[in-house]
């Protein structure tokens, strides 16, 4: 997680991730957690007796992410700040985050990006455009609003949902599209 607006999406696939059983190697940027503070109140708390949760600090360059040869399915970066994007984009690794992302590029890991911020610059579009190109997916926080979704958790639960697809997780965080309702009216 790092320090873009939108820290309850990265909450709530820890959440959904852990439920499920699945691992998480989870890094939280400095600024993620002032944003946490101001977003949600306080630092979010996860399940820390979970034996699939493992939180390491983000500056620690010898944590198993940041080699190449730790086996990971692949990385979510929810939310993805513009400055974490255009890191990667560079080929920076200033910090674990940006390492263990070089690391799923270079090894041909699924990447995902999940950026929050608008208006974009054309410096933002074309960063995604780069790495979309190397094969990265780009999944900004844009909730869709056609299968009725009433609540703020509906859409968060919409916007995790879509990375889980990317990731190729199955989930029922929201009803899949099956075509119009609508009758016929000819």
């Amino acid at each position: 997680m790092t320090g873009a607006s939108g820290i309850i999406y990265g909450v709530r696939l820890v959440q959904v991730l852990s439920e499920a059983g699945v691992p998480v190697e989870l890094m939280i940027s400095d600024t993620a957690k002032i944003v946490m503070r101001e977003e949600l109140g306080s630092e979010a708390k996860f399940p820390e007796a979970s034996r699939l949760l493992r939180v390491h600090d983000f500056h620690d360059f010898t944590a198993p992410i940041a080699s190449g040869s730790y086996p990971v399915e692949g990385m979510v970066i929810i939310p993805c700040s513009m400055g974490t994007l255009g890191a990667i984009a560079s080929g920076l690794s200033q910090n674990l985050i940006h390492r263990a992302a070089d690391c799923a590029i270079k090894e041909g890991r699924k990447l995902i990006l999940v950026p929050r911020e608008t208006p974009l610059s054309a410096i933002h579009l074309e960063n995604m455009l780069k790495l979309s190109r190397l094969g990265v997916r780009i999944v900004p926080a844009m909730p869709a609003f056609y299968s009725g979704q009433q609540s703020v958790q509906e859409l968060i639960d919409f916007m995790v949902g879509k990375t889980l697809d990317q990731m190729g997780i199955p989930h029922a965080l929201y009803p899949r599209w099956v075509g119009s309702n609508q009758a016929d009216s000819k």
